[in-house]
């Protein structure tokens, strides 16, 4: 059921930070003495383990491979979910919460599953056996994509690329059970081994949905050729990776010619689609589909139908089903030792399948009307204060500013939830049966997203759901996107003073903004137009800026790694945000507390500095050393503060100290 995950809109903001472990040098010893425990940290020598010293230590790993603030709050919001789909369960509050407390109690439910066996996907599975010619299959293959099963390629909603208002329908390459089409194709000793346990996983699936014993070998090759023929005209993840690559848009009306067999025009009726142009990027994929049709004989189609049902909804069904699955898919690719937890595996299915249906009710029971209202006032004061750097910027031409400003004045702001509800008008779900349950749900999620698709619908609802913490900017939408999960501590604790809301929360808001007017902003326009508005001077002053971010945070060694730096180059991008939000929310604290108090000063850098708190294990450090683009905690707190004379005035350190850069060391964002 992959279509029913929310398309990526480069929307999710990564919030993964680094362990820090206070540094100090050994104390000198003479030979009778006993060593001396290394000094304390200070705020002006590391005020990244200052700040964060009693959580330090009353989190340490246990096993696991980090642990952070913000992963704690996201355990938070998984575990706020629990208590609301309990709570619908027992005791529903509107249509809304029965319909999630019938579907959470039927997959709790593991005896009624057990007892269903295969009887949800039954009725497709008739459909699919009754089919009698080639020209039949088109029809199962629309039908199976309407109740969330992608078959021989994927469809779903995005950016139109030349008119960022609007959702377009995707075309593109997928109907595959395994993540690469280069797996089908590759020779190495690896690749064959795992196409054994393909294999062995197709025959057991292929069993379960009514494949006789003597017909089992055949017809797992039936499925394994028809999947080689569709990996063999589909691009390779590398070249996935570019959007623009990606969208070639087509007239609908020319599709029903071009592609007679695969009857596209009848496929998009059946979506609910009536928009007059599609992206279909891939037309080798698509013409050797058509062929397909014409050319193998409807038994080979309707095994492989079968397989795509059972393998979609095998972790949905009854225990021979589930086994069969995580065998290979949990254990033989993702190397998993064991299962998810039941309340998990429901929560992540009703997540999959009704994820806006949770969001929806989550918003309304944990995000107080005072913390959304306090949520939208700091950031607009935000987007007040990036006005104002922008205006003073020395950077930026007039001409470059002018078309800053205009594309600042159109900026939304959306917090909690999008400002477009949805259609939550299913049929009643009932506690029957889980895997019918997960049919209804994702039924309806794929009409949402259908629905998605043509012109003024572009901002119709977000690409990520508002119970999962997010605080992000939409370069597509101009919007700024702050989800109700992410509400709460240490993000936006209404407990703490005003001065530590601007620190934590403000600071990111800050750091999101940016993004729409930094070298990545620089290629939406105002009109949200995909033109590049900066000239080469801009393109130069930022690259300036750019190297001397990265020299900073390179000089930086990796938290728990011995003779490792911090990649500069690989983390400079996000390092630059920081900094700007850091300068912003100061800048914004500042004008609403004009008066505030040292307290409170030390406040908002104690909440910045709480973000960051984490521990990694040596693994996960190396890991995040060698690809991520986040720096670690402590140098994403150290860093940015060491920059502001503010600072140093706050904490009494002096020019020269660790926490208090030279004034002509000192990097701005915003000068």
């Amino acid at each position: 059921m992959s279509t029913l995950r929310p398309l990526a809109c480069a929307l999710a903001l990564s919030l993964i930070a680094g362990l820090a472990s206070p540094t100090a040098d050994a104390a000198k010893k003479k030979a009778a003495a006993k060593p001396k425990a290394p000094a304390a940290a200070s705020a002006c020598s590391d005020f990244y383990a200052s700040a964060n010293g009693d959580w330090l230590r009353s989190n340490p790993l246990s096993g696991a491979g980090s642990v952070s603030s913000l992963e704690t709050l996201a355990a938070n919001a998984r575990k706020q979910q629990l208590e609301l789909l309990n709570s619908a369960m027992t005791a529903p509050q509107g249509n809304v919460q029965k319909l999630l407390g019938d579907f959470w109690a039927s997959g709790l439910d593991e005896a009624a599953v057990e007892r269903d066996g295969a009887q949800p996907i039954a009725p497709l599975l008739g459909r699919i056996n009754a089919i009698k010619k080639a020209k039949e299959i088109p029809a199962s293959i629309a039908a199976l994509h309407q109740v969330g099963i992608p078959v021989a390629f994927n469809f779903g909603a995005d950016i139109d690329l030349q008119d960022l208002e609007r959702h377009i329908g995707y075309f593109s390459q997928g109907g595959l059970g395994l993540p690469d089409p280069a797996y089908y194709t590759r020779t190495d000793a690896d690749t064959r081994q795992l196409l054994g346990h393909y294999n062995n996983y197709v025959q057991k699936i292929l069993t379960l949905t009514g494949t006789s014993k003597d017909q089992l070998a055949a017809e797992s090759l039936f499925v394994i050729d028809l999947e080689t023929r569709i990996a063999r005209a589909s691009k390779s993840l590398p070249d996935l990776r570019d959007p623009r690559a990606n969208y070639a848009p087509v007239a609908v009306a020319t599709l029903a010619k071009q592609y007679k067999n695969l009857q596209l025009g009848a496929f998009l009726k059946a979506q609910g689609v009536t928009d007059d142009s599609v992206s279909l990027a891939n037309p080798q994929l698509f013409a050797e589909l058509d062929k397909l049709l014409g050319s193998l004989k409807p038994d080979q189609w309707k095994t492989y139908l079968r397989w795509r049902v059972g393998d979609s909804m095998a972790p949905y069904l009854a225990k021979p089903f589930r086994d069969a699955e995580f065998e290979f898919r949990g254990r033989v690719l993702r190397g998993h030792a064991a299962p998810a937890p039941r309340q998990q595996a429901v929560l992540d299915a009703i997540t999959l399948a009704a994820g806006p249906m949770v969001g929806h009710e989550y918003a309304a029971r944990y995000l107080p009307a005072a913390t959304d209202a306090r949520a939208e006032q700091i950031a607009a004061q935000l987007r007040d204060a990036l006005g104002k750097a922008i205006d003073a910027d020395t950077r930026f031409s007039e001409a470059v500013k002018h078309e800053a400003r205009a594309k600042l004045g159109k900026l939304k702001i959306e917090v909690g939830t999008p400002k477009r509800d949805l259609d939550y008008s299913v049929q009643p779900m009932g506690r029957g049966s889980f895997g019918s349950n997960m049919l209804i749900a994702s039924t309806w999620r794929h009409r949402e997203e259908m629905k998605r698709i043509g012109r003024g619908n572009a901002d119709r609802r977000w690409d990520v759901l508002p119970q999962e913490p997010s605080l992000a900017y939409d370069i597509a939408q101009n919007r700024l996107i702050v989800t109700a999960a992410m509400l709460q501590a240490p993000v936006l604790d209404m407990s703490k003073p005003e001065a530590a809301q601007y620190g934590s929360y403000g600071a990111l808001v800050g750091a999101e903004l940016t993004h729409g007017f930094d070298s990545r902003g620089r290629y939406v326009n105002a009109k949200q137009e995909v033109r590049d508005w900066w000239t080469p001077a801009e393109v130069s002053a930022w690259d300036s800026l750019a190297g001397r971010v990265a020299a900073q945070y390179g000089a930086e060694p990796y938290p728990g790694l011995n003779g490792v730096k911090v990649n500069g180059n690989q983390v400079r991008e996000v390092a630059i945000a920081d900094q700007a939000g850091v300068e912003l929310a100061w800048s914004a604290f500042r004008a609403a507390s004009p008066a505030a108090s040292k307290d409170a000063d030390q406040a908002f850098f104690r909440a910045w500095a709480g973000l960051w708190a984490q521990q990694l294990s040596p693994e996960v450090a190396a890991q995040r050393s060698a690809a991520g683009i986040h720096a670690p905690g402590q140098w994403r707190t150290n860093v940015p503060l060491s920059n502001l004379a503010a600072f140093g005035e706050t904490f009494g350190c002096k020019a020269g100290t660790a926490m208090q850069r030279k004034p002509d060391q000192q990097i701005k964002v915003f000068p």
